[in-house]
């Protein structure tokens, strides 16, 4: 078959599964598998190796595990378990019944380490952990030989079976495999694959006190789901020939396939679980969800959607190396999900007062406005207009500068949906010189829809009316991480990462004046606030009595702008 003909823009991942499978080297159908360690939570790389499994499974017919490798009890805890299926369904990627534990096998893979002891392959090391490293040698030096290496197959079954009874303490013992101390890769040279841990576990209690490490766990709890291909990111590719020498050893028929992708990184976020770890949990943000987080549920509360994600991963395709991405873009494909779905409403997030002094005193009049300009379907809402209304301060200037065409003394402005205005008198504080009130006056022939075509003027603003306005409090999001030229401490000084963290990364702005429209808005309820961008209401702080907006995205990208 011509695969290139027959699939013309499928990524490198499918082509080269297709090609394999013309082999038919399985008598199974596909099935791939995403293997979270939970003891943190998921984040935006997560989304791209979890989508890049599932997408697989399905492009082949196939089934799409979620396997938890939860085989060191001193990091893994429920609370992580239950976020990661929650952040998975979210995403669209439900795994269905297919939800599995790595400790659920902790008997099956207690007794492939007896079979490989037994074998020859395998043996118990006292060693001390800086030992094992230093036996290890470098990659231009070979590994030595450990002392331990020639115990007999007895006493090491013995040794093993002591240690699984709890006879030693931590770090005294370790089982190894027995392969090549004088491999180019460092992995061969006798991999540590049992530990000794004593403490308990979220799901097995304390029935176990040696646990296996990954690099033995991994391919023989894919051999027990009939797992075809083992997906992983690049990382691991030096690790493939440890994978298939387990296989190998333990004489699995039909053995899964270890193939790997790229790793995705994103400019100006950490995506690091350990350094995420240290900022949820050191009080540097407001926990693993912080909307300022590449956290999955970080970038849900914030206001981004799953189809988003979805259609940012799918832009960037399939990766084979490690790639770090604009972040920009994920910003974009979220304003391609929202821009036609929200409601645009008015809101001032820096009021300042405006009267209109022609306006009848005790009158007010509900204005018909759009609720979208790009989606006729989201219909219109009724705003109510009055005497004294509020605009964004930085909507007026006194003396204009050039290219200023918002609302100034003696000049004329459009107020959205609603009538031209000209500022006739400005009012300001007599102690600070403070811009305090405007007193303007309105066309009544200029009315929005009135079929008005006189003259014109260039700029609309938005506003709110002062009886009718709503006061709820605004999150404002920049870079968490600053970029080495910006951080205001010596380059030699800087001690820590935790040093980038921008300061201005949120900024509350309290009483912000919006419609009345969002005031039964729902929890994660999305709306575009008139010309500051994509606002989302924050599940965690609102209450009954206040609401508070998350601005996920500007209306236009402000990342790599200083």
């Amino acid at each position: 078959m011509d695969y290139e003909k027959e699939h013309p823009t499928e990524n490198f991942l499918c082509r080269l599964i297709c090609e394999e499978l013309e082999a038919r080297p399985f008598g199974r159908d596909m099935c791939t598998r995403f293997p979270p360690e939970p003891n943190g939570y998921l984040h935006i790389g997560s989304a791209y190796a979890i989508h890049t499994n599932y997408t697989i499974a399905q492009r082949f017919n196939g089934t799409f595990h979620l396997r938890f490798d939860d085989t060191n009890p001193l990091k893994e805890d429920i609370e992580y378990v239950n976020a990661i299926i929650e952040d998975i369904k979210w995403l669209g990627y439900d795994p269905g019944k297919h939800i599995y534990y790595g400790s659920d096998y902790s008997e099956e893979i207690y007794n492939a380490a007896v079979k490989l002891i037994k074998h020859g392959k395998a043996y118990v090391c006292d060693l001390a952990p800086e030992e094992i490293t230093e036996h290890r040698g470098t990659l231009a030096e070979p590994g030595r030989n450990s002392p331990y290496r020639n115990r007999s197959v007895e006493e090491n079954l013995e040794l093993f079976a002591k240690m699984k009874n709890g006879v030693y303490p931590a770090l005294s013992k370790v089982v190894r495999a027995k392969i090549d101390m004088s491999s180019p890769n460092l992995n061969l040279r006798d991999p540590v694959i049992y530990r000794i841990i004593h403490a308990e576990h979220y799901r097995t209690g304390n029935d176990w006190c040696v646990y296996p490490l990954y690099d033995f766990a991994h391919p023989i709890q894919d051999a027990i789901e009939d797992i075809t291909y083992s997906l992983c990111s690049i990382e691991f590719k030096d690790h493939r020939p440890l994978y298939d020498w387990v296989l190998k050893e333990l004489g699995f028929s039909e053995p899964p396939r270890q193939r790997e992708f790229g790793r995705l990184s994103l400019t100006g976020v950490v995506t690091s679980k350990r350094f995420l770890r240290q900022l949820a949990e050191g009080g540097y943000v407001d926990g693993w969800d912080d909307p300022r987080l590449p956290t999955l549920s970080g970038l849900r509360r914030r206001g981004f959607t799953p189809e988003s994600i979805r259609r940012f991963i799918e832009e960037i395709g399939s990766i084979r190396t490690q790639s770090t991405v604009d972040i920009s873009l994920l910003d974009h494909s979220l304003r391609q999900d929202l821009k036609a779905t929200t409601i645009c409403v008015m809101a001032v997030l820096h009021p300042l007062k405006v009267i209109i002094t022609n306006y009848p005193d005790v009158d007010f009049e509900a204005l018909e406005i759009e609720n979208n300009s790009e989606n006729e379907a989201l219909g219109k809402r009724k705003v109510n207009f009055s005497k004294t209304i509020y605009i964004e301060r930085d909507d007026f200037m006194e003396l204009p500068t050039k290219g200023f065409h918002r609302l100034s003394l003696n000049a004329e402005v459009r107020l959205k949906g609603a009538y031209f205005i000209k500022c006739e008198e400005v009012i300001k504080d007599p102690e600070t010189g403070e811009i305090t009130e405007l007193r303007c006056t309105y066309d009544v022939l200029t009315k929005s829809g009135s079929g008005f075509t006189g003259r014109k003027v260039k700029g609309t603003i938005h506003w709110v009316s002062a009886e009718h306005a709503v006061k709820a409090d605004v999150h404002l999001y920049e870079k968490l991480l600053l970029e080495e030229e910006d951080i205001p401490i010596p380059k030699d000084d800087i001690q820590n990462w935790t040093d980038r963290i921008n300061p201005k990364s949120m900024v509350i702005v309290k009483d912000v004046l919006l419609e009345p429209f969002v005031e039964d808005s729902r929890m994660a309820q999305k709306f575009q606030f008139f010309r500051h961008g994509y606002f989302c209401v924050d599940t965690k702080f609102t209450t009954d009595d206040r609401l508070v907006f998350n601005r996920i995205v500007p209306l236009k990208d402000t990342w790599n702008k200083k």
